[in-house]
């Protein structure tokens, strides 16, 4: 798929729907719940539905025990497929979220192993120190696959293939910084030869991601630096952090278009991150006018508060379970919704937006001015986080402050 026009809109679905924290007995078709927000995913301008983990696991859905199974909390293989066909019908496209650095505890090859200790046939899934073995993060419930046998990889690209045959769009390949860029190369060309037009985004965190997105051969890989930046510039009034970041993310656009962020299930909401909300819209601006393929995670666009704390079940806040419909969500969202419209329109109206790259004209502390511009088309973006006014850029605005001067704390886009 082309996801040059794309906007995605990220569900951690087990949350989202209510689902309890541990796997339990039976199927509950909990799934189809998030078709009745397909409607405000088109309304509010995204084209993409981002899900989190959708199959059978033990408890967060990063432990998983089946691949090839719906986890019975959010329904079956038929919930699935209907929601794909709702969201297609739509016009929205459907990204997966693949965990194939590791496994539950209970998966069942390394039951196997538990039961038959090294001599088990299994025993090759994994990497052993009997009784020990190697595990992700610190986490024994989550045991890391052996990325360097054939097994292991004929069995994710077996995956890969099964749901993007049931109507899938892409995967989004989480930890994949802690996979060898090498086992993608491995995977990716049966996957590739029946899917050419799968979208393949790995999840990293730090590094050159250039080089992982070259010796890998993904896609596209997540933007945490500028995610990091533009809530840090902002907080500590550091124009000079964002203006660095941007020029990275310009020679990483020679590569490959990253997929970026301001929000997402493993951090901090952005609502909850900024020490001053007046500078909300100025983060959503730098996210909808540089190169990328931005995503929202859902209720960022509601103004969400949540913080992502580092202890057992630290997620929760932002993780919460969501309204069974969009018209049971408080008004006091409704700001935040119609700023994420204005400004999601701005990017759908300008798709070039998507490889754009950016060119820094004035620089203070607490005031930036830069041009965005790909080929013959451009915008001037102006950003001021402080208390005085500052000088607008000429040229005819097209969305922000219309004022002859940006005043403190305000925004503006101009035709460039």
């Amino acid at each position: 798929m082309g996801v040059e026009h794309t906007i995605w809109w990220q569900v951690f679905p087990l949350a989202f729907v209510g689902a309890p924290e541990h796997s339990e007995e039976g199927v509950t078709h909990r799934l189809p719940r998030l078709e009745q927000w397909l409607d405000y995913l088109v309304e509010l301008g995204a084209s993409g539905l981002a899900l989190g983990p959708v199959f059978a696991s033990s408890t967060h859905g990063y432990d998983t025990v089946d691949h090839f199974r719906i986890d019975p909390r959010l329904g079956d293989e038929s919930d699935f497929e209907a929601l794909v066909q709702a969201a297609h019908g739509r016009g929205i496209t459907v990204l997966l979220d693949g965990v194939f650095n590791h496994v539950g505890r209970d998966f069942p090859r390394f039951q196997e192993v538990l039961a038959g200790g090294p001599e088990a046939p299994s025993a090759e899934w994994f990497h052993l120190h009997w009784p020990e073995y190697e595990h992700f993060e610190g986490h024994r419930d989550l045991v890391t696959l052996n990325h360097g046998s054939d097994v292991v990889r004929q069995y994710v690209v077996d995956v890969m293939n099964y749901w993007l045959d049931r109507g899938a769009d892409g995967w989004r390949l989480d930890a994949a910084y802690a996979v060898p860029a090498d086992f993608w190369q491995r995977v990716l060309p049966a996957v590739r030869a029946r899917h050419p037009q799968a979208y393949l985004v790995g999840e990293v965190i730090h590094g050159d991601y250039a080089e992982y997105v070259q010796q890998s051969g993904l896609d596209s890989v997540t933007q945490y630096e500028l995610w990091k930046s533009v809530w840090s510039s902002l907080n500590e009034g550091n124009f000079f952090e964002l203006d660095w970041t941007l020029q990275r993310h310009n020679d990483w656009l020679d590569t490959f278009v990253p997929l970026t962020f301001l929000g997402n299930h493993d951090v901090t909401r952005i609502a909850s991150k900024l020490t001053d909300l007046r500078h909300y819209a100025h983060a959503l601006v730098v996210l909808m006018t540089v190169g990328g393929t931005p995503s929202v995670y859902a209720g960022d666009e509601q103004g969400f508060r949540g913080i992502k704390r580092d202890q057992a079940g630290g997620d929760a806040e932002v993780r919460p379970p969501f309204p069974a419909t969009p018209e049971e969500l408080a008004d006091l969202g409704q700001g935040w919704f119609s700023l994420h419209q204005e400004l999601i329109g701005l990017r759908r109206r300008h798709p070039w937006l998507h490889a754009a790259r950016t060119e820094t004209l004035s620089l203070t502390n607490t005031g930036l001015v830069y041009r965005t511009a790909f080929g013959s088309d451009a915008l001037l973006v102006a950003l001021n986080i402080g208390d005085e006014p500052m000088p607008r850029p000429p040229g005819e605005v097209v969305a922000g402050d219309p004022g002859d001067a940006l005043p403190g704390h305000s925004w503006v886009v101009v035709q460039g």
